[in-house]
């Protein structure tokens, strides 16, 4: 097999062996591209030539093909381009032309379909319309379903009345004088606490999170506060019209969920929408929503920074007295009130985040114990009837987050080890890139951004990866994407973390995540993993930029050994994927 490579310079060869990364010294996108041509010998002793059936004129087919007489010579296989991932960690994307070719220059192919209509009573209805039409012969049919088909039901239909039909064979609903829905049938667990009654949780979960359910049972069954569990709400956002709903349609109301027990070590927090909000779609969530959410990550990060510079008691709920002067007695008492039940406003945020960042900056030799966060979002949710669980929301519109520290002992608590970071994989690596090449990778990446040319070389086509950008971020389809329809968000200014984003840089960024998510689900996804990439927050690395990934899950990419590598194999060009979003964006 012959492999030539697209760039014809000994550097790229030096480069790529050095720092496996697409991102050239000169501020350009490096491809490879295999032109495979090969010979096979054969060892195989004997023909199996069979029919494998019929034309519709009677012509016999067979597998003649299957067994050929002499050695396979392939003299022109489809073309595979090879693009490492701008940050090596992340693997090596590979397209193959002959599928990318038929999407070129055509965008509107890249897209799902909407999900059909799907009502399993209506069809009861159409069948036997002239049999028993009674509330118990309905329930019964659904209850003597298959278990897979119970699934694929709960999870496909559109029809409210198939997913109430099912409701009874997962938990029990309670109503009160009136007949509305007011609640669960609780029972005690082993420790005697009061537990929702739910007999089979594969189908309650697929149930509470169908859009189609009645927002009277999606409250009942997973929206009001405590029916997950025993989370304290630590925080909350309320934001009832004008600023960012103009139009007065719904509120924005958000709940900070605290996680004790969580699988992220030293717990994390969730921020939900309330139960008087329901989103269940991304086409749902306003600004004003986004906003709510990303405030309280940023108001719990800011604080826990300042608690731990000592600039803020969790006690007394006020600053230091050398802290004082920062801020007027009204802006103390608002910032942090005394009743332990304010929001801090967007201004007092600001100031906050300027005094922490700014003690941070000056005291660099008392280091955090925490300094490093975490911010995730899995939006959408879904089973395979086999029972396989596709993605892990519990709830259609959320975000986590956490703080993360800088080391802990080992388990002879005799030294210690490095805590994990994503940001950490790209700290070192544009400290290798700056080491290797002399630039500063971010600068140089976004120079490779803004002269992207196509991967196929056509020049007729569209070349841009840029999806929508201000004067503080971009959002761009990466040149090599790790998931079919990745998109990143990018600060194009010097900001590592959430700690050095200017009011004006939240606002972009809180714009921009929602922004990724309209468009993603307007294009047809409807799983979608969301990560954050920043620095810690003591880092002095002026280079290291903010990045946020946006990852769908799509029917037919669900993972297997390729990408267990992080070789991720793609059917479209960048470009034109850049250019779908573009169009689902306008």
């Amino acid at each position: 097999m012959a492999v030539e490579i697209s760039m014809n310079t000994a550097e790229y060869l030096d480069t790529a062996k050095l720092l496996r990364s697409c991102i050239s010294a000169e501020g350009t996108f490096l491809v490879g591209i295999h032109k495979p041509y090969f010979n096979v010998n054969l060892f195989r002793e004997n023909n199996y030539v069979d029919s494998l059936g019929e034309l519709f004129d009677g012509t016999n087919v067979t597998n003649h093909a299957n067994f050929p007489e002499k050695k396979v010579e392939e003299r022109c296989a489809d073309r595979i381009y090879e693009i490492p991932n701008a940050f090596p960690f992340r693997g090596t994307t590979y397209i193959n032309s002959a599928w990318a070719d038929q999407k070129a220059g055509r965008p509107e192919l890249i897209q799902l379909p909407e999900l059909p209509c799907c009502s399993l009573n209506q069809m009861l209805t159409e069948l036997f319309e002239d049999q028993d039409k009674s509330p118990s012969y309905r329930s019964s049919f659904f209850e003597k379903l298959p278990y897979p088909l119970k699934i694929a039901l709960a999870q496909s239909t559109t029809d409210p009345e198939d997913l109430l039909e099912l409701i009874p064979l997962c938990c029990t609903i309670l109503f009160n004088d009136y007949g509305t829905p007011c609640g669960l049938r609780f029972k005690k667990n082993k420790n005697c606490d009061a537990v929702p009654d739910i007999h089979d949780h594969t189908i309650f979960e697929l149930i509470a999170n169908n859009p189609a359910l009645p927002d009277i049972y999606k409250r009942i069954m997973v929206l009001k506060p405590g029916i997950q569990g025993k989370s304290e709400i630590t925080a909350e956002w309320i934001e009832e019209h004008d600023k960012y709903n103009p139009e007065g349609k719904c509120k924005s109301h958000v709940f900070e969920y605290l996680r004790r027990n969580s699988y992220i070590p030293w717990g994390h927090f969730a921020a939900n929408m309330a139960d008087d909000s329901v989103r269940y779609r991304a086409k749902d969530l306003t600004i004003g929503d986004m906003v709510g959410m990303r405030h309280l990550y940023y108001q719990r990060t800011y604080i826990r920074l300042a608690e731990q510079l000592n600039l803020f008691s969790s006690d007394t709920r006020k600053f230091c007295s050398s802290d004082i002067q920062e801020f007027s007695s009204s802006d103390t008492q608002e910032l942090y009130s005394s009743d332990n039940c304010k929001t801090i406003s967007l201004d007092n945020l600001e100031k906050l985040r300027c005094k922490v960042l700014k003690h941070l900056k000056k005291n660099t030799g008392s280091p955090l114990v925490f300094n490093g966060s975490l911010w995730g979002w899995n939006f959408g949710f879904g089973y395979a009837q086999s029972g396989y669980r596709l993605h892990a929301s519990h709830q259609q519109i959320h975000q986590q987050y956490a703080m993360i520290p800088r080391q802990i002992s080992d388990i002879s608590g005799n030294k210690t080890i490095s805590c994990y970071a994503c940001g950490d994989l790209v700290a070192d690596f544009i400290e290798s890139y700056r080491s290797k090449t002399g630039r500063e990778f971010f600068e140089t990446y976004i120079q490779a951004i803004r002269s992207n040319k196509r991967v196929d070389g056509k020049t007729s086509l569209p070349s841009s990866l840029i999806v929508y950008q201000d004067d503080h971020v971009i959002l761009f389809a990466p040149k090599a994407q790790t998931s079919q329809w990745e998109l990143q968000l990018m600060a194009l200014k010097p900001c590592g973390n959430i700690l050095e984003a200017d009011t004006g840089m939240r606002t972009s960024l809180d714009k921009g995540i929602l922004m990724a998510l309209h468009i993603l689900e307007k294009i047809g996804a409807r799983m979608v993993s969301s990560i954050e990439f920043s620095k810690r927050f003591d880092s002095i690395d002026a280079d290291q930029r903010i990045i946020y990934s946006f990852m769908p899950k799509l029917p037919e990419s669900p993972g297997a050994f390729s990408e267990a590598q992080l070789r991720w194999i793609n059917g479209h060009y960048p470009e034109d994927f850049a250019l779908a979003c573009k169009r689902a964006f306008i």
